[in-house]
């Protein structure tokens, strides 16, 4: 291996943990119960912080199946398959037999429950419209692109590594 190999896989090495470190971050912010607090009530909406992350999982990837949700938020299957029927009995989901597989009940947004989301998304572009406010047009850009690239290149088969 040369000297140059040497300083390229030093530099990778450098730039992984970097990069490590800044989803860390970025997940531990996420995942901060005042984070969804704060993101409801700038929303307007009265849904309790639990239910969340399942109204808004169910909007952007249903119909979906009980087992995907709880395994995309992290959570037991059984606690998110009870918090989808207080979502169910609120009007804001359906639940109804999977097309493909009968054994499958899956949840997808009522009109009352994408109304609730559509608050939640005016929110967080308000939000995030503070939060990139000194940014170039172009790093925005860059960064949405890259991040785009990085998750699909994350998503379709690197291994998970804690």
């Amino acid at each position: 291996m040369t000297s140059r190999d040497n300083m390229q896989n030093a530099h990778i090495s450098s730039q992984l943990r970097a990069l490590h470190s800044a989803l860390i971050d970025i997940v531990t912010m996420m995942n901060r119960p005042q984070r969804d607090e704060a993101l409801i009530q700038q929303a307007g909406i009265a849904l309790d912080r639990a239910l969340f992350p399942l109204l808004v999982g169910i909007e952007r990837f249903g119909p979906i199946g009980v087992v995907e949700i709880a395994d995309r938020v992290g959570r037991d299957y059984t606690t998110v398959s009870r918090q989808v029927v207080k979502l169910e009995r609120l009007g804001l989901v359906e639940r109804s037999k999977s097309a493909a597989d009968q054994r499958v009940h899956e949840a997808i947004i009522t009109e009352k429950g994408r109304e609730m989301t559509d608050r939640v998304d005016e929110a967080r572009e308000k939000i995030g419209r503070a939060v990139f406010e000194t940014w170039d047009p172009h790093e925005i850009d860059e960064l949405t692109r890259l991040m785009r690239k990085f998750a699909d290149a994350v998503k379709d088969g690197t291994p998970n590594e804690g």
